[in-house]
């Protein structure tokens, strides 16, 4: 019932057209009823017979019955069984129609409904979920979803109603020959309700199996490189194998117990059709049936047994359905990260004042942050130094609410950020990821990624900004060259640098670099940051980096350390200090602060700033 439910709620907003369906094909059976009886009539008027006992419409029988030719009859009969099978030819491919486009509708439904869903969900639960697992429930399980309610919902009732057709076309013939044909009815139902519990379980384990190894596919094709790079083909390929294997033995013990199903219902109707031919001969035998009467209820009787016996492919249908509307419920159960919003829109200039927060992850008992407080002042540039894992970017990560403090605040110009609305905040707070993942178009199409109406002019400052400009116009096809999946056709470098080219030209007055520096070379880096200095409108700047050079530059530094703040100030400041930041500077400041020195004055030189 719980499955029935979940069904519902997909294909309640096409009722009317499910209702529509479900009356054609209604009409469509009720016509067919009608095939036996041309059958049986004309088999009658072969035998001389004129009084048939037939259920044909009256007006038919006495305009056949006034065709003295029997072969001229005979003919009028054939065309109107052609012209009937027209008519449903017509009603079917109506029929059809309407369930593929219902089908489509459905899909189209559940596939936005599942993106839009996974879009607002929190970034805990993207850190945690499995990619290959979410496309199978935004494709296989929508499709077996939608079909199910477009074809089988309609199958199933369509089922009781042949029957019922079928069961008095054959009782006003035969009414000893319809409880003789209805012998297997309840047979058949019987083992197709104990082949839907099977079904159901299985198509659950199946689905995991599948799963399992649509993430193994998924996750190589992503990392190919990767894999080349450490020669782990063989592993990979075994685990894929086993993967394979394991989907594959499952599904084939379920494809065994299927096949066993078809095959005793093929023997089951095959004994009912000898059970009905028997008793049809007794009844002939005795007079009480002619020929004709005893084909038209074999005819009819199709009607009873074969849709029976879908019954348990409609069975099996509602089990893969009821499996895999349960898992893309499981994801449209998960709360989105906007249950817990803000309301308020105030104007972001940039000042940013931590007041003792703290945070840890939900599966760990430990904070990551304790008790953290600072200020930054509008206009400022921030560097956050520390060890790996100290915390730093779960300081960018609160700061656009993509992760919930446990405790304390964070006031973003003097207001609460939990009363503040969470895209409104993300729009105006642009951050750069360490990461950065870069959409297969062209190189200006992601850089103009931000506002699809930006102008080429302030495409190309961008790129001058990231100096990128020089190095995009050296490619065959420059601003139109595909960058690939990922980025895979740029270095490392040059990723990083387109994405952070539009977050340059932004009008955001807080941006943040997550470790977005990493991979440019130290020139690259010093030119990057020496065009934000030029830029009129002074940026709050919140920059994660492991380069004590960068951080000197700094209007503030931040080190955390085993996620406290271990010191906090000025360059000139901390360098004196006895502590983490010094010992960063005695590792790498003196020298790099050399060759800063030298390439600050190539980076004055050189033209393109």
């Amino acid at each position: 019932m719980n499955g029935i439910k979940k069904l519902w709620q997909w294909s309640k907003k096409y009722s009317f057209v499910i209702i529509g369906i479900i009356l054609l094909s209604t009409l469509l059976q009720w016509l067919y009823a009608y095939l036996p009886l041309f059958i049986q009539y004309a088999i009658a008027r072969l035998g001389g017979k004129m009084d048939s006992n037939t259920d044909l419409p009256q007006f038919l029988i006495n305009f056949y019955n006034n065709i003295p030719n029997t072969l001229s009859c005979l003919l009028a009969v054939g065309l109107t069984m052609i012209f009937l099978q027209a008519i449903r030819s017509v009603l079917r491919f109506v029929d059809n129609y309407y369930q593929g486009a219902l089908a489509q509708y459905i899909g189209y439904d559940m596939r936005l409904a599942i993106y839009d869903h996974v879009m607002d969900l929190s970034y805990s639960y993207h850190n945690h979920s499995d990619i290959g697992d979410l496309i199978q429930r935004s494709t296989t399980d929508v499709d077996q979803t939608s079909t199910f309610i477009a074809s089988q919902v309609p199958g199933l009732i369509d089922i009781f109603v042949t029957v019922f057709i079928g069961a008095f076309r054959v009782y006003q013939i035969s009414p000893t020959l319809m409880w003789v044909s209805l012998i297997s009815v309840p047979i058949t139902a019987l083992s197709s309700v104990i082949y839907f519990r099977y079904c159901n379980k299985q198509f659950s384990i199946i689905e995991k199996a599948e799963s399992k190894m649509t993430t193994i596919i998924q996750e190589n094709v992503n990392s190919a490189r990767v894999v080349r790079a450490f020669a782990n083909e063989k592993y990979e390929f075994e685990k894929m194998d086993q993967a394979n294997r394991d989907f594959t033995k499952k599904n084939g013990k379920f494809n065994n117990v299927m096949a066993f199903f078809w095959g005793s219902s093929d023997f089951l109707v095959f004994l009912q059709y000898s059970l009905t031919i028997t008793v049809g001969i007794f009844l002939a035998k005795d007079g009480l049936l002619g020929s004709e009467d005893i084909i038209a209820c074999l005819m009819l009787m199709g009607m009873l047994i074969w849709p029976m016996r879908g019954l348990g492919r409609i069975i099996a249908s509602f089990g893969k359905a009821t499996v895999a509307c349960n898992r893309i419920d499981e994801v449209l159960s998960i709360p989105s990260e906007y249950t817990v919003n803000g309301t308020k829109q105030p104007v972001i200039e940039g000042n940013i004042e931590f007041q003792h927060v703290s945070f840890k992850f939900e599966d760990d008992q430990k904070h990551l942050l304790k008790d953290v407080s600072f200020k930054i002042q509008a206009g400022q540039t921030v560097a956050i130094v520390g060890k790996t894992g100290s915390g730093k970017s779960t300081i960018c990560n609160l700061i656009t609410r993509m992760l919930e403090i446990d405790s304390g605040d964070i006031l973003i110009d003097g207001v609460s950020i939990k009363e503040i609305d969470k895209k409104y905040l993300r729009k105006n707070i642009k951050m750069v990821l360490q990461d950065p993942f870069l959409y297969t178009k062209t190189v200006y199409e992601n850089i103009s990624i931000v506002d699809a109406s930006m102008p080429k002019e302030k495409v190309y400052e961008a790129s001058e900004m990231a100096a990128l400009h020089q190095e995009v116009l050296k490619f065959d096809k420059g601003y139109k060259t595909i960058v690939g999946e990922k980025g895979t056709t740029l270095s490392g470098g040059q990723k990083q640098r387109v994405a952070i080219a539009p977050m340059l030209v932004s009008d955001s007055n807080v941006i943040i670099f997550d470790d977005s520096l990493s991979a440019l070379d130290t020139k690259t880096d010093l030119m990057i940051r020496q065009a934000l200095k030029k830029k009129k409108n002074k940026q709050t700047m919140i920059i994660i980096t492991h380069r004590s050079t960068t951080a000197k530059e700094a209007d503030l530094i931040i080190v955390l350390d085993q996620g406290k703040i271990a010191q906090i100030g000025k360059h000139e400041e901390l360098v004196q200090q006895e502590g983490l930041y010094k010992e960063l500077w005695g590792i790498q400041g003196e020298l790099e602060e050399e060759f800063n020195a030298i390439l600050n004055e190539e980076v004055q030189v050189d033209g393109r700033l």
